[in-house]
Protein backbone atom coordinates (compact mmCIF):
# COMPACT_ATOMS: atom_id res chain seq x y z
CA UNK A 1 0.00 0.00 0.00
CA UNK A 2 1.46 3.57 -0.80
CA UNK A 3 2.82 5.79 2.27
CA UNK A 4 1.75 8.36 3.79
CA UNK A 5 5.11 9.83 3.37
CA UNK A 6 4.81 9.78 -0.38
CA UNK A 7 5.18 13.77 -1.61
CA UNK A 8 4.96 13.29 -5.51
CA UNK A 9 1.34 11.28 -5.43
CA UNK A 10 -1.75 10.82 -3.27
CA UNK A 11 -2.63 8.08 -1.64
CA UNK A 12 -4.63 5.40 -3.56
CA UNK A 13 -8.18 4.95 -2.52
CA UNK A 14 -9.49 1.52 -2.28
CA UNK A 15 -12.13 0.73 -4.64
CA UNK A 16 -15.84 0.92 -3.99
CA UNK A 17 -17.65 -2.27 -1.94
CA UNK A 18 -19.85 -2.69 -4.91
CA UNK A 19 -17.30 -3.15 -7.53
CA UNK A 20 -15.44 -5.94 -5.45
CA UNK A 21 -18.42 -7.66 -4.61
CA UNK A 22 -19.20 -7.84 -8.32
CA UNK A 23 -16.00 -9.31 -8.95
CA UNK A 24 -16.06 -11.97 -5.84
CA UNK A 25 -19.74 -12.96 -7.49
CA UNK A 26 -17.76 -13.19 -10.72
CA UNK A 27 -15.33 -15.67 -9.18
CA UNK A 28 -17.34 -17.32 -7.70
CA UNK A 29 -19.29 -18.22 -10.66
CA UNK A 30 -16.51 -19.10 -12.47
CA UNK A 31 -15.02 -21.39 -9.79
CA UNK A 32 -18.06 -23.53 -9.57
CA UNK A 33 -18.67 -23.57 -13.85
CA UNK A 34 -15.01 -25.28 -13.56
CA UNK A 35 -15.96 -27.12 -10.72
CA UNK A 36 -18.63 -28.95 -12.35
CA UNK A 37 -16.66 -29.58 -15.40
CA UNK A 38 -14.17 -31.02 -13.16
CA UNK A 39 -16.49 -33.40 -11.07
CA UNK A 40 -17.76 -34.81 -15.07
CA UNK A 41 -14.53 -35.59 -15.76
CA UNK A 42 -13.08 -39.07 -15.85
CA UNK A 43 -11.08 -40.31 -13.03
CA UNK A 44 -8.78 -43.13 -13.82
CA UNK A 45 -5.55 -42.87 -12.05
CA UNK A 46 -4.12 -45.31 -14.09
CA UNK A 47 -3.84 -42.88 -17.18
CA UNK A 48 -1.69 -40.32 -17.02
CA UNK A 49 -3.62 -37.95 -19.31
CA UNK A 50 -6.41 -38.02 -17.49
CA UNK A 51 -4.17 -37.23 -14.04
CA UNK A 52 -2.36 -34.49 -15.65
CA UNK A 53 -5.82 -33.01 -16.91
CA UNK A 54 -7.03 -33.48 -13.32
CA UNK A 55 -4.33 -31.73 -11.75
CA UNK A 56 -4.61 -28.74 -14.05
CA UNK A 57 -8.60 -28.32 -12.31
CA UNK A 58 -7.58 -28.74 -9.33
CA UNK A 59 -4.68 -25.89 -9.83
CA UNK A 60 -7.25 -23.83 -11.24
CA UNK A 61 -9.41 -24.03 -8.48
CA UNK A 62 -7.13 -23.32 -6.08
CA UNK A 63 -6.21 -20.97 -8.28
CA UNK A 64 -10.13 -19.18 -7.96
CA UNK A 65 -9.94 -19.99 -4.07
CA UNK A 66 -6.81 -17.82 -3.74
CA UNK A 67 -8.52 -14.92 -6.06
CA UNK A 68 -11.92 -14.88 -4.05
CA UNK A 69 -10.41 -14.44 -0.28
CA UNK A 70 -8.09 -12.04 -1.73
CA UNK A 71 -11.06 -9.96 -3.52
CA UNK A 72 -12.56 -10.27 0.25
CA UNK A 73 -9.45 -8.87 1.63
CA UNK A 74 -9.56 -6.06 -0.97
CA UNK A 75 -13.43 -5.39 0.12
CA UNK A 76 -12.33 -5.50 3.70
CA UNK A 77 -9.47 -3.69 3.85
CA UNK A 78 -6.21 -4.20 5.27
CA UNK A 79 -5.60 -5.89 8.88
CA UNK A 80 -4.00 -3.17 10.74
CA UNK A 81 -0.43 -4.08 12.30
CA UNK A 82 0.19 -4.52 15.67
CA UNK A 83 2.59 -3.78 18.34
CA UNK A 84 1.97 -6.91 20.39
CA UNK A 85 -0.29 -10.08 19.93
CA UNK A 86 -3.10 -8.77 22.20
CA UNK A 87 -3.44 -5.90 20.38
CA UNK A 88 -2.93 -8.23 17.04
CA UNK A 89 -6.72 -10.04 16.03
CA UNK A 90 -5.62 -13.50 14.43
CA UNK A 91 -5.86 -14.15 10.83
CA UNK A 92 -7.44 -16.69 9.35
CA UNK A 93 -5.62 -19.71 8.40
CA UNK A 94 -5.87 -21.47 4.97
CA UNK A 95 -7.24 -25.18 5.49
CA UNK A 96 -4.76 -27.83 4.99
CA UNK A 97 -3.73 -28.59 1.67
CA UNK A 98 -5.21 -25.25 0.53
CA UNK A 99 -3.31 -23.04 -2.12
CA UNK A 100 -4.77 -19.95 -0.26
CA UNK A 101 -1.10 -17.69 0.38
CA UNK A 102 -1.65 -14.98 2.99
CA UNK A 103 -0.25 -11.88 2.17
CA UNK A 104 1.14 -8.95 4.18
CA UNK A 105 2.57 -5.61 3.35
CA UNK A 106 5.59 -4.19 4.77
CA UNK A 107 6.74 -0.18 4.98
CA UNK A 108 10.42 0.78 5.41
CA UNK A 109 10.98 4.43 5.77
CA UNK A 110 14.49 5.68 5.04
CA UNK A 111 14.09 8.85 6.65
CA UNK A 112 13.70 7.13 9.84
CA UNK A 113 14.98 3.93 10.08
CA UNK A 114 11.61 2.55 10.93
CA UNK A 115 9.64 -0.60 9.80
CA UNK A 116 5.79 -0.84 9.82
CA UNK A 117 4.94 -4.78 9.21
CA UNK A 118 1.24 -6.11 8.53
CA UNK A 119 0.25 -8.88 11.28
CA UNK A 120 0.24 -11.61 8.43
CA UNK A 121 3.85 -10.59 7.61
CA UNK A 122 4.89 -11.79 10.72
CA UNK A 123 2.52 -15.12 9.99
CA UNK A 124 4.29 -15.76 6.34
CA UNK A 125 7.40 -15.29 8.00
CA UNK A 126 6.90 -16.97 11.02
CA UNK A 127 7.82 -13.88 13.36
CA UNK A 128 7.01 -13.27 17.05
CA UNK A 129 4.64 -10.26 16.44
CA UNK A 130 5.42 -8.89 19.60
CA UNK A 131 9.56 -8.87 18.39
CA UNK A 132 10.06 -5.32 16.43
CA UNK A 133 9.75 -5.67 12.21
CA UNK A 134 13.00 -6.34 10.80
CA UNK A 135 14.79 -3.51 8.68
CA UNK A 136 15.79 -3.74 4.99
CA UNK A 137 19.60 -4.53 6.44
CA UNK A 138 18.26 -7.43 8.86
CA UNK A 139 15.77 -8.95 6.16
CA UNK A 140 18.39 -11.14 4.64
CA UNK A 141 18.87 -12.67 7.50
CA UNK A 142 15.52 -14.84 7.11
CA UNK A 143 16.71 -15.26 3.31
CA UNK A 144 18.51 -18.47 1.84
CA UNK A 145 21.62 -17.75 1.44
CA UNK A 146 21.91 -18.61 -2.32
CA UNK A 147 18.50 -15.95 -3.20
CA UNK A 148 20.29 -12.79 -0.57
CA UNK A 149 21.79 -11.38 -3.65
CA UNK A 150 18.76 -11.34 -5.45
CA UNK A 151 16.76 -9.81 -2.63
CA UNK A 152 19.91 -7.55 -2.92
CA UNK A 153 19.71 -6.51 -5.46
CA UNK A 154 16.23 -5.67 -5.94
CA UNK A 155 16.31 -3.73 -3.50
CA UNK A 156 19.20 -1.84 -4.64
CA UNK A 157 17.15 -0.93 -8.23
CA UNK A 158 14.32 0.25 -6.19
CA UNK A 159 15.68 2.58 -4.15
CA UNK A 160 18.22 3.40 -6.17
CA UNK A 161 16.95 3.23 -9.61
CA UNK A 162 13.08 3.67 -8.62
CA UNK A 163 12.74 0.37 -10.30
CA UNK A 164 9.56 -1.87 -8.93
CA UNK A 165 10.44 -4.63 -7.06
CA UNK A 166 8.61 -8.09 -8.58
CA UNK A 167 10.31 -11.06 -7.59
CA UNK A 168 10.56 -14.41 -5.40
CA UNK A 169 13.40 -15.76 -2.76
CA UNK A 170 12.93 -18.35 -0.39
CA UNK A 171 12.85 -17.70 3.74
CA UNK A 172 13.65 -19.68 6.25
CA UNK A 173 11.21 -20.12 9.05
CA UNK A 174 12.35 -20.50 12.64
CA UNK A 175 11.39 -23.81 12.79
CA UNK A 176 13.55 -24.49 9.96
CA UNK A 177 10.73 -24.44 7.32
CA UNK A 178 11.57 -23.30 3.78
CA UNK A 179 9.13 -21.00 2.26
CA UNK A 180 8.50 -19.38 -1.80
CA UNK A 181 8.26 -15.42 -0.86
CA UNK A 182 6.59 -13.51 -3.52
CA UNK A 183 7.13 -9.96 -3.12
CA UNK A 184 6.57 -6.70 -5.03
CA UNK A 185 6.95 -3.05 -4.02
CA UNK A 186 7.50 0.22 -5.06
CA UNK A 187 9.39 3.13 -3.80
CA UNK A 188 7.88 6.55 -2.32
CA UNK A 189 9.54 9.29 -3.35
CA UNK A 190 10.43 12.99 -1.39
CA UNK A 191 9.73 16.12 -2.67
CA UNK A 192 13.29 16.10 -4.27
CA UNK A 193 12.79 12.76 -5.85
CA UNK A 194 14.63 11.12 -3.98
CA UNK A 195 13.25 7.35 -2.21
CA UNK A 196 12.46 8.38 1.06
CA UNK A 197 10.49 5.39 1.78
CA UNK A 198 9.53 1.62 0.13
CA UNK A 199 6.78 -0.37 1.11
CA UNK A 200 6.10 -3.95 -0.37
CA UNK A 201 3.18 -6.76 -0.84
CA UNK A 202 4.81 -10.27 0.35
CA UNK A 203 2.80 -13.55 -0.70
CA UNK A 204 3.74 -16.69 0.95
CA UNK A 205 3.53 -19.16 -2.62
CA UNK A 206 4.75 -22.09 -1.45
CA UNK A 207 2.18 -24.05 -2.48
CA UNK A 208 1.07 -22.53 -5.15
CA UNK A 209 4.47 -22.75 -6.94
CA UNK A 210 4.53 -26.97 -5.46
CA UNK A 211 1.13 -27.36 -6.93
CA UNK A 212 2.17 -25.97 -10.43
CA UNK A 213 5.56 -27.91 -10.42
CA UNK A 214 3.54 -30.78 -9.64
CA UNK A 215 1.87 -30.37 -12.84
CA UNK A 216 4.65 -30.24 -14.88
CA UNK A 217 6.30 -32.84 -13.43
CA UNK A 218 2.75 -34.93 -14.62
CA UNK A 219 3.17 -33.62 -17.84
CA UNK A 220 6.57 -34.51 -18.20
CA UNK A 221 5.63 -37.57 -17.27
CA UNK A 222 2.76 -38.18 -19.64
CA UNK A 223 5.22 -36.60 -22.50
CA UNK A 224 7.90 -39.51 -21.87
CA UNK A 225 5.52 -42.09 -21.49
CA UNK A 226 3.83 -41.01 -24.71
CA UNK A 227 6.73 -41.27 -26.54
CA UNK A 228 7.97 -44.62 -24.66
CA UNK A 229 4.29 -45.63 -26.08
CA UNK A 230 5.01 -44.84 -29.63
CA UNK A 231 8.72 -46.02 -29.70
CA UNK A 232 6.97 -49.41 -28.24
CA UNK A 233 4.28 -49.19 -31.50
CA UNK A 234 6.77 -48.78 -33.97
CA UNK A 235 8.91 -51.86 -32.57
CA UNK A 236 5.55 -53.99 -32.26
CA UNK A 237 4.33 -52.68 -35.92
CA UNK A 238 8.06 -53.33 -37.21
CA UNK A 239 8.37 -56.58 -35.84
CA UNK A 240 4.93 -57.72 -36.61
CA UNK A 241 5.54 -56.62 -40.39
CA UNK A 242 8.69 -58.31 -40.43
CA UNK A 243 7.39 -61.79 -39.32
CA UNK A 244 3.94 -61.81 -40.66
CA UNK A 245 3.70 -62.89 -44.45
CA UNK A 246 3.78 -59.90 -46.85
CA UNK A 247 1.78 -62.16 -49.93
CA UNK A 248 -1.31 -61.27 -51.66
CA UNK A 249 -2.16 -64.11 -54.37
CA UNK A 250 -2.07 -67.53 -55.62
CA UNK A 251 0.09 -70.56 -53.93
CA UNK A 252 1.64 -72.99 -56.16
CA UNK A 253 3.39 -76.08 -56.02
CA UNK A 254 7.23 -76.47 -56.33
CA UNK A 255 8.85 -76.49 -59.47
CA UNK A 256 5.85 -74.40 -60.99
CA UNK A 257 3.27 -77.12 -60.28
CA UNK A 258 -0.30 -76.59 -60.75
CA UNK A 259 -1.68 -74.28 -59.16
CA UNK A 260 -4.19 -75.87 -55.55
CA UNK A 261 -4.91 -72.62 -53.01
CA UNK A 262 -5.44 -69.12 -53.95
CA UNK A 263 -4.63 -67.40 -50.51
CA UNK A 264 -4.79 -63.93 -49.43
CA UNK A 265 -4.81 -62.63 -45.21
CA UNK A 266 -5.62 -59.46 -43.66
CA UNK A 267 -4.84 -58.32 -40.32
CA UNK A 268 -6.99 -55.82 -38.54
CA UNK A 269 -6.08 -53.57 -35.58
CA UNK A 270 -8.27 -53.01 -32.82
CA UNK A 271 -10.16 -50.05 -33.06
CA UNK A 272 -10.03 -49.46 -29.07
CA UNK A 273 -6.44 -50.05 -28.30
CA UNK A 274 -2.95 -48.20 -30.14
CA UNK A 275 -1.37 -50.98 -28.78
CA UNK A 276 -0.44 -53.99 -31.54
CA UNK A 277 -1.54 -57.40 -30.16
CA UNK A 278 -0.48 -61.08 -31.37
CA UNK A 279 -2.35 -62.19 -33.49
CA UNK A 280 -0.82 -64.05 -36.64
CA UNK A 281 -1.67 -65.56 -39.92
CA UNK A 282 0.73 -67.85 -41.93
CA UNK A 283 0.53 -69.79 -45.09
CA UNK A 284 3.90 -72.39 -46.36
CA UNK A 285 4.44 -74.37 -48.91
CA UNK A 286 6.41 -77.55 -47.16
CA UNK A 287 9.24 -79.60 -48.97
CA UNK A 288 6.61 -82.43 -49.33
CA UNK A 289 4.18 -80.70 -51.31
CA UNK A 290 1.24 -80.15 -48.65
CA UNK A 291 0.27 -77.13 -46.94
CA UNK A 292 0.62 -75.19 -43.81
CA UNK A 293 -2.00 -72.75 -43.08
CA UNK A 294 -2.72 -71.42 -39.77
CA UNK A 295 -3.77 -68.63 -37.46
CA UNK A 296 -3.40 -67.99 -33.80
CA UNK A 297 -3.34 -65.15 -31.03
CA UNK A 298 -0.96 -64.87 -28.02
CA UNK A 299 -3.23 -62.83 -25.21
CA UNK A 300 -2.18 -59.34 -24.27
CA UNK A 301 -0.54 -56.30 -26.25
CA UNK A 302 3.07 -55.00 -26.96
CA UNK A 303 6.40 -55.91 -27.97
CA UNK A 304 6.80 -58.40 -25.58
CA UNK A 305 3.43 -60.29 -27.33
CA UNK A 306 4.57 -59.40 -30.40
CA UNK A 307 7.87 -61.02 -30.16
CA UNK A 308 6.55 -63.76 -28.04
CA UNK A 309 4.16 -64.34 -31.27
CA UNK A 310 6.72 -64.65 -33.08
CA UNK A 311 8.75 -67.26 -31.01
CA UNK A 312 5.69 -69.58 -31.78
CA UNK A 313 5.04 -68.40 -35.20
CA UNK A 314 8.67 -69.72 -36.07
CA UNK A 315 8.31 -72.69 -33.97
CA UNK A 316 5.13 -73.39 -36.16
CA UNK A 317 6.85 -73.61 -39.08
CA UNK A 318 10.15 -75.09 -37.96
CA UNK A 319 7.94 -78.48 -36.36
CA UNK A 320 5.91 -78.24 -39.84
CA UNK A 321 8.70 -78.23 -41.37
CA UNK A 322 9.93 -81.55 -39.99
CA UNK A 323 7.14 -82.97 -40.77
CA UNK A 324 4.87 -83.22 -37.63
CA UNK A 325 1.27 -83.55 -37.82
CA UNK A 326 -0.81 -80.92 -36.38
CA UNK A 327 -2.17 -82.16 -33.44
CA UNK A 328 1.66 -83.24 -32.22
CA UNK A 329 2.45 -79.69 -33.09
CA UNK A 330 -0.12 -77.96 -31.14
CA UNK A 331 1.19 -80.94 -28.18
CA UNK A 332 4.91 -79.09 -28.39
CA UNK A 333 3.70 -75.76 -28.77
CA UNK A 334 1.96 -76.17 -25.65
CA UNK A 335 5.24 -77.66 -23.72
CA UNK A 336 6.88 -74.37 -25.73
CA UNK A 337 4.19 -71.50 -23.81
CA UNK A 338 4.14 -73.67 -20.94
CA UNK A 339 9.02 -73.09 -20.58
CA UNK A 340 8.98 -69.74 -21.52
CA UNK A 341 9.70 -67.31 -18.24
CA UNK A 342 6.86 -64.89 -18.60
CA UNK A 343 3.56 -67.08 -18.18
CA UNK A 344 1.22 -66.52 -21.55
CA UNK A 345 -1.91 -68.19 -23.01
CA UNK A 346 -2.33 -68.65 -26.55
CA UNK A 347 -5.28 -69.95 -28.83
CA UNK A 348 -4.15 -71.45 -32.12
CA UNK A 349 -5.22 -73.86 -35.12
CA UNK A 350 -3.50 -75.59 -37.61
CA UNK A 351 -4.05 -76.79 -40.83
CA UNK A 352 -2.28 -79.26 -42.94
CA UNK A 353 -3.85 -79.58 -46.75
CA UNK A 354 -2.29 -82.54 -48.91
CA UNK A 355 -3.16 -81.34 -52.58
CA UNK A 356 -3.46 -85.37 -54.07
CA UNK A 357 -6.05 -86.01 -51.87
CA UNK A 358 -7.53 -82.73 -50.94
CA UNK A 359 -7.55 -83.76 -47.47
CA UNK A 360 -7.55 -81.22 -44.56
CA UNK A 361 -6.01 -82.59 -41.52
CA UNK A 362 -6.18 -80.19 -38.50
CA UNK A 363 -6.17 -79.32 -34.30
CA UNK A 364 -6.82 -76.19 -32.49
CA UNK A 365 -6.10 -75.52 -29.66
CA UNK A 366 -8.95 -73.40 -27.47
CA UNK A 367 -9.19 -71.27 -31.05
CA UNK A 368 -12.80 -70.75 -33.19
CA UNK A 369 -13.48 -73.41 -35.92
CA UNK A 370 -12.30 -73.07 -39.59
CA UNK A 371 -15.41 -71.83 -41.56
CA UNK A 372 -15.95 -73.73 -44.64
CA UNK A 373 -18.01 -72.20 -47.73
CA UNK A 374 -19.59 -74.69 -50.49
CA UNK A 375 -22.07 -74.17 -53.39
CA UNK A 376 -23.03 -70.73 -51.71
CA UNK A 377 -23.53 -72.43 -47.92
CA UNK A 378 -21.42 -72.13 -45.14
CA UNK A 379 -20.58 -74.11 -41.81
CA UNK A 380 -18.47 -74.62 -39.08
CA UNK A 381 -16.21 -77.50 -38.90
CA UNK A 382 -16.73 -79.69 -35.65
CA UNK A 383 -13.60 -78.76 -33.67
CA UNK A 384 -11.22 -82.07 -31.96
CA UNK A 385 -10.69 -81.42 -28.39
CA UNK A 386 -7.78 -79.07 -27.62
CA UNK A 387 -7.06 -76.96 -24.70
CA UNK A 388 -5.66 -73.19 -24.41
CA UNK A 389 -1.73 -73.46 -25.06
CA UNK A 390 -0.17 -72.70 -21.83
CA UNK A 391 -3.34 -73.59 -20.00
CA UNK A 392 -2.01 -76.81 -18.47
CA UNK A 393 1.12 -78.77 -18.88
CA UNK A 394 1.13 -82.45 -20.77
CA UNK A 395 -2.49 -81.34 -22.77
CA UNK A 396 -2.87 -83.90 -25.85
CA UNK A 397 -4.30 -82.54 -28.90
CA UNK A 398 -6.79 -84.39 -31.27
CA UNK A 399 -6.77 -84.19 -34.88
CA UNK A 400 -9.59 -84.07 -37.25
CA UNK A 401 -10.08 -84.30 -40.92
CA UNK A 402 -11.98 -82.67 -44.04
CA UNK A 403 -12.33 -83.74 -47.60
CA UNK A 404 -12.01 -80.73 -49.71
CA UNK A 405 -13.55 -80.22 -52.95
CA UNK A 406 -12.34 -77.41 -55.82
CA UNK A 407 -14.48 -74.10 -55.19
CA UNK A 408 -14.46 -74.59 -51.61
CA UNK A 409 -13.43 -71.89 -49.91
CA UNK A 410 -11.57 -71.68 -46.45
CA UNK A 411 -11.94 -69.23 -43.63
CA UNK A 412 -9.61 -69.11 -40.44
CA UNK A 413 -9.93 -66.42 -38.29
CA UNK A 414 -8.98 -65.31 -34.83
CA UNK A 415 -11.24 -64.36 -31.79
CA UNK A 416 -10.59 -60.90 -32.27
CA UNK A 417 -13.30 -61.19 -35.35
CA UNK A 418 -15.98 -63.39 -34.46
CA UNK A 419 -15.76 -63.81 -30.98
CA UNK A 420 -17.29 -67.21 -30.38
CA UNK A 421 -19.08 -66.52 -26.98
CA UNK A 422 -21.33 -63.76 -29.98
CA UNK A 423 -23.37 -66.08 -32.37
CA UNK A 424 -24.44 -62.96 -33.99
CA UNK A 425 -21.23 -62.84 -35.41
CA UNK A 426 -20.67 -66.25 -36.74
CA UNK A 427 -24.15 -66.11 -38.28
CA UNK A 428 -22.89 -62.41 -40.15
CA UNK A 429 -19.99 -64.50 -41.19
CA UNK A 430 -21.67 -67.59 -42.44
CA UNK A 431 -24.76 -65.20 -43.94
CA UNK A 432 -21.74 -63.87 -46.43
CA UNK A 433 -21.61 -67.45 -48.13
CA UNK A 434 -23.52 -66.25 -51.44
CA UNK A 435 -21.27 -62.72 -51.51
CA UNK A 436 -18.08 -65.21 -51.00
CA UNK A 437 -19.52 -68.02 -53.73
CA UNK A 438 -19.56 -65.14 -56.61
CA UNK A 439 -16.13 -63.31 -55.31
CA UNK A 440 -13.48 -63.43 -58.08
CA UNK A 441 -10.93 -64.96 -55.67
CA UNK A 442 -9.25 -65.51 -51.83
CA UNK A 443 -8.21 -61.01 -52.77
CA UNK A 444 -12.09 -60.53 -52.98
CA UNK A 445 -13.02 -62.60 -50.65
CA UNK A 446 -10.81 -60.90 -47.94
CA UNK A 447 -11.59 -57.72 -48.81
CA UNK A 448 -16.19 -59.19 -48.31
CA UNK A 449 -15.17 -60.19 -44.98
CA UNK A 450 -13.51 -56.60 -43.94
CA UNK A 451 -16.11 -54.13 -45.57
CA UNK A 452 -18.67 -56.63 -43.06
CA UNK A 453 -16.46 -56.49 -40.27
CA UNK A 454 -13.34 -54.04 -40.11
CA UNK A 455 -15.21 -51.02 -39.21
CA UNK A 456 -17.01 -52.15 -36.66
CA UNK A 457 -16.04 -51.78 -32.61
CA UNK A 458 -13.57 -54.55 -32.14
CA UNK A 459 -11.75 -54.84 -28.67
CA UNK A 460 -9.09 -57.09 -30.50
CA UNK A 461 -7.24 -57.19 -33.11
CA UNK A 462 -8.08 -60.37 -35.65
CA UNK A 463 -6.48 -61.68 -38.76
CA UNK A 464 -8.27 -63.46 -41.21
CA UNK A 465 -7.13 -66.31 -43.69
CA UNK A 466 -8.86 -67.18 -46.98
CA UNK A 467 -8.19 -70.17 -49.19
CA UNK A 468 -9.79 -71.14 -52.12
CA UNK A 469 -8.89 -74.93 -53.47
CA UNK A 470 -8.30 -74.14 -57.29
CA UNK A 471 -7.66 -77.84 -58.36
Amino acid sequence: MPSHLSADRPAAQPPGRGSVDALISQTRRLRGDVDAVRRDARSDDSDPQERWQRALYDLALHQLNDLDEHLAQLRDGPHPAAPAPAAQPEPPVAPRGSLLSRVGSAEWNLLTDEASWSGELYQILGRDPAAPPLTLDELPALVLDEDRPKLTAMVTHCLVDAKPIDGEFHIVRPDGEVRTVHMMGEPVLDSDGSAASMWAVLRDVSELRRCRREVSETRDSLQRQRHHAQTEHRLAVELQEAVLPPWRGSLRLPHGGPRTLDLAARYLPSSTSALIGGDWYDALELADGDTLLSVGDLTGHGVAVTSGMATLLGAVRGMAMAGTQPGQLMSWLNQLLDATVQPALGSAVCCRYRPETRTLTWAQAGHPAPLLFRDGTGRRLNPPDGVLLGATSGAVYAQAEETLEVGDLLLLHTDGLAPRHSGDSLNRLLDLAPRLDGARGAQDCVRLVVEAFGESEREDDACVLMARVTS
